[in-house]
């Protein structure tokens, strides 16, 4: 398997071939275990819900 194998990457340089083993244009890492290097987005200021004030247990005598 080197240089004058089709399927190897070897091969493929050595024939001066493109395919799926070498491709033109580098593939897009969708695989499902892969894990995206995203920077991380900005929160969302959400304002907090005006608490409202309960009135004050009456005092019974």
């Amino acid at each position: 398997m080197g240089r004058g194998d089709r399927k190897t990457r070897k091969g493929k340089i050595a024939i001066r071939s493109y395919g799926n083993v070498r491709p033109h244009k580098p593939a897009k890492k969708a695989a499902a275990g892969a894990v995206k290097k995203v920077a991380p987005a900005k929160a969302a200021v959400k304002k907090a819900a005006p608490v409202a004030k309960k009135a004050a247990p009456k005092k019974s005598a």
